[in-house]
This record gives C-alpha cells, sequence and structure tokens, in this order.
C-alpha cells in the first residue's frame, strides 16, 4: 500500500505526483507534523490517503521550511536522531525459531536449516557453527516492527520538490 499524493494544479511535471510506500511516508508526515505543525495539522488525515491535503499557498510554505531544514542541517540531524532511536529499540525474539537461532519447524527442517552452516560473522555472535533461521538469520532476535520505518533527507527533498510546484496536493 502507497500514499500517492497529487498536485492540484501542478506548474511542473514534479509537481504532478509525489508517491510513497506506507513505510517511508508514516515517517515523513510525522516529520512534517513534529517540525511543522502549524502547517501540517490542517491535514486532519495525513497518515491516510482520503484526500485530504494543503492548498496551494500551505503547500510552498511547507516546501520552504523543509527545504530551508535540508539547508540548515535540522533534516539530517533529525535523521541521525531517528536512525539511533530504531537502533537502540530491544530487538525481539524470534517467532519462527522460538529464540533459538535454529527453526526445526517443518519449514525449517525441510529446508535444511538446522544443520546449515552460519557464517563466521554470525558464528562468533551466537557460539554456534551451525543452525539457522530465515528470519532471523541464526540470531534468535529480530528488530522490532518500527525498524521497517525508514527516514531520509533525500526523501524529505523529493517531497519538499513536489510540494515547491503542486499548488496544493491530495492525498489519495
Amino acid at each position: 500500500m502507497g500514499m500517492d499524493v497529487f498536485g492540484k494544479n501542478a506548474t511542473s511535471k514534479k509537481g504532478e505526483y509525489f508517491r510513497n510506500n506506507v513505510w517511508w511516508w508514516h515517517p515523513l508526515w510525522d516529520y512534517c507534523l513534529e517540525l511543522h505543525g502549524d502547517i501540517c495539522d490542517k491535514v486532519e488525515h495525513g497518515h491516510y490517503n482520503d484526500g485530504d491535503g494543503l492548498d496551494a499557498y500551505e503547500a510552498s510554505l511547507l516546501s520552504d521550511r523543509l527545504l530551508a531544514d535540508i539547508a540548515t542541517g535540522v533534516t539530517a540531524n533529525y535523521e541521525m536522531k531517528y536512525r539511533n532511536a530504531i537502533a537502540d529499540l530491544p530487538r525481539n525474539d524470534c517467532e519462527y525459531c522460538d529464540a533459538t537461532g535454529i527453526r526445526t519447524d517443518s519449514v525449517g527442517v525441510e529446508n535444511g536449516m538446522p544443520e546449515r552452516e552460519l557464517s563466521p560473522e554470525v558464528a562468533i555472535v551466537v557460539g554456534r557453527t551451525h543452525g539457522y533461521c530465515n528470519a532471523c538469520n541464526g540470531e534468535g532476535k529480530v528488530l522490532p516492527w518500527e525498524a521497517n520505518y525508514p527516514f531520509s533527507v533525500e526523501n524529505v527533498r523529493e517531497f519538499a520538490e513536489f510540494l515547491a510546484d503542486c499548488g496544493g496536493f491530495e492525498i489519495c
């Protein structure tokens, strides 16, 4: 699923359309809300694709602010803090191997996972040379769900460039 953001009165090809899948859109819109809530709070349903959006003036203003954030390093700092926060989240027990690192269910056995040799890097970490799980790479732990939601300066830049030329937008 994705968020298709359409320009209402685009002045260039770049202002016609912006798309993010939900994984990228939610952190992007959260950033906009957090740093520019005075503009973005006007969008009641920014996390949904039901046609909500901003008019031309508000979209242009948001573009200017996002580009200023990028130019002054605010966005890069936010990205670093965001990535560090994700990295600091505790890892979860892997449900496919019951946190053992070795998948012994029918799928695991059928694919030779209990006997599979681990990479040297994983073997050092887990203290064994064999036994694998395709969900956790043999480690018994997986990243939390939140780690699936990336954030980047480049994505903010692309959105800001869209906003500059969109003439207002609707999230569909």
